[in-house]
């Protein structure tokens, strides 16, 4: 495979990467400078078959690399590894057995490498490259590890989860045929899963909107000042059907609707009996009526529920 010796600010981005993973000798520098090679790759590359032995370490600047492996005439992806990644043969590292997957070029991509010969000399010089290299070989294992378990143990939603949310923007980057290979499921499966994610995401987008839409009309517009408030009332004000507003309260806030609202009865309440002059004015069965509780009886078993003792005690204990 063709390549050339890395221009100097390839070198610098790596060197930086790898600097803040642990301090990086001079002299390590300069090996970098005069080791480093530069591929650029067409979509569809084999730098790797499977079988071979692997000669290099990645480094993507630019664009997007598998690993693929057949198992029973089936082509399968084990990894999909993107800019700013490190790659090279899981099961062959150093290439010192066979590799048993193949690396692709899934995008035209722009590589930084070093060759396993070289990498081995470097290793037998410096203590940093050493330490450099276990810390990646660490994170590049667990994360192995970590795909390979929630492929075998999750069912197609967790895995579409586990991907989308550990691999930000692949989903969208990426030909949806090689991740759902790599999650081991039909290209069906995954279309399906992620139309219902998505859906999910709307649906809990419009629940928050309407929240939004509930707390104005209940805080801002003091709705719950009005004694006679009911569900219906509430739908109508804010056109929304009742079993939506119902299923809002009873699964988003988990309260009933009287639960919800003389919360926001009680705390105005507790609000008032702070302020002294208020205080003068009022009696505590005055401020009940002025929040919107229709019966006194309503007021004190609400309140005792929510605070735990009666308004009296609770004014005293002011």
């Amino acid at each position: 495979m063709p390549h050339k010796k890395a221009q100097k600010e390839d070198v610098v981005y790596i060197l930086n990467i790898l600097a803040t993973i642990y301090p990086i000798s001079e002299e390590l520098k300069q090996a970098f400078y005069e080791k480093t090679l530069r591929f650029k790759v067409k979509k569809g590359a084999i730098l790797l078959k499977e079988g071979e032995r692997s000669q290099y370490m990645y480094f993507i600047k630019k664009g997007a690399l598998m690993g693929q492996t057949i198992h029973k005439k089936k082509q399968i992806v084990t990894y999909i590894s993107i800019d700013n990644e490190f790659v090279s043969s899981i099961s062959g590292l150093h290439g010192i057995v066979p590799s048993q997957e193949a690396i692709i070029a899934v995008e035209d991509t722009e590589l930084i490498a070093m060759h396993n010969d070289d990498l081995q000399a470097l290793f037998l010089q410096y203590f940093d490259m050493n330490f450099l290299f276990r810390v990646m070989v660490e994170k590049y294992y667990r994360d192995a590890q970590e795909r390979s378990h929630i492929i075998r143990v999750g069912n197609a939603k967790e895995r579409y989860l586990y991907f989308i949310n550990t691999k930000p923007g692949y989903i969208e980057r990426l030909p949806l045929n090689l991740v759902a290979s790599m999650l081991d499921m039909k290209l069906g499966t995954l279309l399906k899963v992620q139309k219902q994610h998505q859906l999910s995401l709307q649906k809990d987008k419009e629940t928050e909107e309407w929240c939004s839409k509930i707390e104005d009309y209940i805080i801002n517009q003091e709705a719950f000042r009005y004694s006679d408030l009911s569900m219906e009332h509430m739908a109508a004000a804010l056109s929304i059907s009742i079993h939506k507003l119902s299923s809002i309260f009873n699964n988003t806030y988990q309260l009933t609707f009287s639960e919800f609202v003389n919360g926001y009865r009680i705390k105005s309440i507790q609000n008032d009996m702070i302020d002294k002059d208020i205080m003068h004015n009022y009696t505590i069965e005055a401020l009940a009526k002025k929040s919107g509780f229709a019966t006194r009886s309503a007021f004190y078993n609400a309140f005792k529920k929510a605070v735990g003792i009666t308004p009296l005690a609770y004014r005293n204990s002011l």
